[in-house]
């Protein structure tokens, strides 16, 4: 089977700081997969909220997520800080791509590549919603 690629933007807009806590780490004694996600998921809601959005309300809709890919590049430890930079790209008709660089803060050494796919979602109707403007305005703006 053909190992996935994922072309990561050259420009990030948003940096965050996680610690890699001790209920992130697996078995094999690194980061694990379902932390990563995790760990993705708290920097989106921080991005989220710069421009005081949440992933319930944004323009007054919510989003959810459709797929996700994650590529490891590097362990990640108990103790370590990631620094995790986003952006938002692909806007389409009905959603977008988030991307992550997430990466050892002290080291510089990339830990991973990810990306989320989003859609709006209307919650109280149960549906998919087109873009709000005003997010496409603001994501075009800072991209």
């Amino acid at each position: 089977m053909p190992r996935r690629k994922l072309e990561m933007p050259a420009h990030f807009t948003f940096t965050t700081e996680l610690p890699v806590r001790i209920s992130d780490i697996n078995y094999g004694g690194h980061l694990s997969n379902d932390a990563m996600l995790s760990l993705i998921h708290e920097a989106r809601v921080r991005f989220l909220n710069q421009y005081h959005y949440s992933e319930l309300d944004i323009e007054g809709i919510g989003l959810v997520m459709t797929d996700s890919t994650i590529i490891y590049k590097a362990e990640g430890f108990h103790g370590d800080v990631l620094q995790v930079d986003v952006t938002v790209s692909d806007l389409e008709k009905y959603g977008f791509d988030f991307y992550y660089l997430l990466s050892n803060k002290k080291s510089a050494v990339e830990v991973a590549h990810a990306r989320t796919g989003m859609v709006f979602f209307d919650y109280s109707r149960r549906k998919v919603q087109e873009i709000p403007q005003g997010f496409r305005d603001r994501m075009v703006k800072t991209a």
